[in-house]
């Protein structure tokens, strides 16, 4: 069969004194365009770094000069079915493993209290135990993400979730503080991947409500939080902690029940060469939200070597994580911090008094002592600053922009904490309790949006699983802040989540890149061409171009 071949120079500054050759390569009903890197003073193309990028039919070619547009990518098509009921029914599934997931944080601090007396622990073996769990978090953050982006989200979700099912449940009949550390640990080990969730709904959201939907995703976390407070009124002072472990796997069991809808990301399958299910998947969301997928030919673009960690520190990327994954790091160790915090707080009562006539500093009695229904309720409070934190966060993220949101949080909080260094009354703690906890839960809710909105597709899941993996590394410390150094000085305590979060303020400016408004990249590679190439105006073929190299 005979071929024709036309080729086109087109400037690409990628490196300096680097020119890109588009190569077109014409049979009888086929097109196919390669990309060839030129290197100065050399007069033929290198054979380095050559990639597939697209391969269409002449006839849609010829449409497409013609005017008539006959391919679209998994990008336009999520813009042109809109949101609609089927994101609105992915919300409620994903946001009960949100809801999972705080309960099982949130029942940390309210079980400890109570092991504390039963078994007789130290400071540190009750700060332990929410360690292990901290622990099992941040060893399979990055692994969830691995999975995620090599075998799919749908997959790696259900997976995590099933196994945090079987290990809370098992966890209700630990006998002894060794099995209460494992159980937690392997609880840990599976809520480890429930961020993995964001990463899913994220993928299914146009860009013009994707900030204010993730961010109102957190509502079911706050849901969770109130939930397990609630629960544990009821079932602690009768039951005790071993049932309220059992109840509170009810939205995992939920979960269970309802995963076989849940769908596989469409950017996933064609980034993996599976255009046709990815189709499917669309047509099926255009049917539940009574809309239609654009016409013509989905394109794809492909990458293989998808989940690579070295793929977040190429030069695009490496300031951008390094940054976000402190910011993940600050927003875990304030927000479990001030949630161990509170307890801690609330049962040191009237005992919070000076110890020391020279320095005023208050000193808090944190003996073995149960929680009473006043701790329950004023806990149940603080708790519900969660909500006032997203919607404060679904006001700023679309004005002023990510960073700036994730900034303005973090210093926010730290004003919040300044008042605690007063030994104040217990209506004035639970006030400003209630302002730092919004904040920073308005905090963490934004890095839920930008991270993966900063990160491709070849890369994303592994992004949101190592920036929880760091976040699980400062949630794994600040026990031993907010409960063992508390115990000695309230002042240094307060003192290190008040610089963290002021670190955190300066980390959030720094940032790079603001992604409000911006379409999520896929390939690690398309979203280099994007920020490099200049495109000359009727170069449409490379601007539907997918790039095959990994």
């Amino acid at each position: 069969m005979s071929a024709l071949k036309r080729s086109t120079q087109v400037p690409y500054k990628r490196w300096k004194d680097t020119n890109i050759s588009f190569v077109t390569s014409q049979t009888d009903d086929k097109s196919i365009t390669t990309v060839h890197e030129e290197q100065p003073g050399k007069n033929e193309p290198s054979n380095e770094g050559v990639c597939t990028i697209l391969e269409q039919d002449l006839g849609e070619s010829k449409n497409r000069s013609s005017g008539t547009s006959e391919t679209f990518t998994v990008e336009e098509a999520v813009e042109a079915i809109g949101f609609g009921k089927f994101q609105w029914k992915l919300s409620m599934l994903t946001g009960v493993a949100w809801m999972a997931d705080a309960m099982e944080m949130m029942l940390l601090s309210i079980a400890t209290p109570q092991l504390r007396c039963e078994w007789r622990l130290s400071s540190w073996k009750v700060a332990f135990i929410t360690t292990m769990v901290f622990i099992g978090m941040m060893i399979s953050s990055s692994l969830w993400g691995n999975i995620s982006d090599k075998y799919g989200r749908k997959v790696c979700l259900i997976l995590c979730m099933l196994w945090s099912l079987h290990y809370g449940f098992l966890s209700a009949f630990a006998p002894t503080y060794s099995w209460i550390l494992i159980l937690r640990g392997l609880v840990g080990f599976g809520l480890g991947g429930a961020p993995q969730s964001v990463t899913l709904y994220t993928e299914f959201l146009p860009v013009k409500s994707r900030g204010k939907s993730v961010i109102l995703l957190g509502v079911f976390w706050g849901l969770g939080a109130v939930f397990e407070v609630l629960l544990a009124m009821v079932v602690m002072p009768t039951l005790g902690w071993k049932w309220l472990l059992a109840f509170s796997t009810l939205p995992l069991v939920v979960f269970a029940a309802s995963c076989c809808w849940l769908p596989e990301s469409a950017r996933f399958d064609v980034l993996r060469g599976r255009e046709d299910k990815a189709l499917d998947t669309l047509k099926c969301i255009a049917a539940a939200n009574g809309s239609s997928v654009p016409t013509g030919r989905l394109i794809a673009n492909t990458q293989t070597d998808r989940g690579r960690i070295r793929d977040l520190f190429i030069p695009e990327y490496r300031k951008t994580t390094l940054l976000v994954w402190f910011i993940w790091f600050c927003n875990a160790f304030s927000y479990y911090g001030l949630v161990l915090l509170t307890t801690e707080l609330f049962q040191a009562g009237s005992a919070c008094s000076a110890s020391d006539k020279s320095n005023m500093e208050p000193l808090c009695s944190l003996e073995c002592s149960y929680l009473t229904f006043q701790d329950y309720v004023d806990l149940l409070w603080t708790t519900f600053a969660e909500f006032p934190g997203i919607l404060l966060t679904v006001w700023m993220i679309d004005r002023i922009g990510r960073r700036k949101s994730m900034a303005v949080c973090f210093l926010m909080f730290s004003v919040s904490i300044l008042p605690l260094y007063a030994c104040t009354q217990r209506t004035l703690l639970i006030f400003f309790i209630f302002i730092a906890r919004a904040c920073i839960t308005g905090g963490w809710q934004v890095a839920y949006v930008y991270t993966p909105e900063v990160f491709p597709t070849a890369t994303r899941a592994i992004g949101i699983g190592t920036g929880s993996g760091m976040a699980r590394v400062g949630a794994l410390i600040t026990p031993f802040f907010a409960q063992v150094l508390l115990k000695s000085s309230v002042y240094l305590t307060l003192s290190v989540y008040l610089i963290c979060c002021l670190l955190g303020t300066v980390a959030s400016w720094f940032l790079p890149m603001e992604t409000t408004g911006r379409s999520l990249q896929e390939s690690t590679q398309s979203t280099m061409e994007q920020k490099n190439i200049e495109r000359p105006h009727g170069s449409e073929t490379t601007e539907s171009s997918s790039n095959t190299c990994p």
